[in-house]
């Protein structure tokens, strides 16, 4: 089987609560309606990709602070 790497479709956003802070997690959509995740203060490092029902999970979890 073979996986391609999804793509980054839309805009990477922080929390509005961050303010101007640079100390931020930021948070795009990807191609397979995961997400991709990213420190702002190194906008070109590594990004983590979470598959939907992963991000969904974890979502959940903060939700409910499980």
């Amino acid at each position: 089987m073979t996986s391609a790497t999804p793509t980054v479709v839309g805009p990477f956003v922080k929390a509005t609560a961050s303010g101007q802070q640079d100390a931020c997690v930021e948070v795009a959509p990807l191609s397979h309606g995961g997400r991709a995740v990213r420190d702002s203060k190194d906008r070109h490092g590594p990004r983590l990709h979470f598959g939907p029902a992963q991000w969904t999970a974890f979502t959940d979890s903060v939700k409910t602070g499980v």
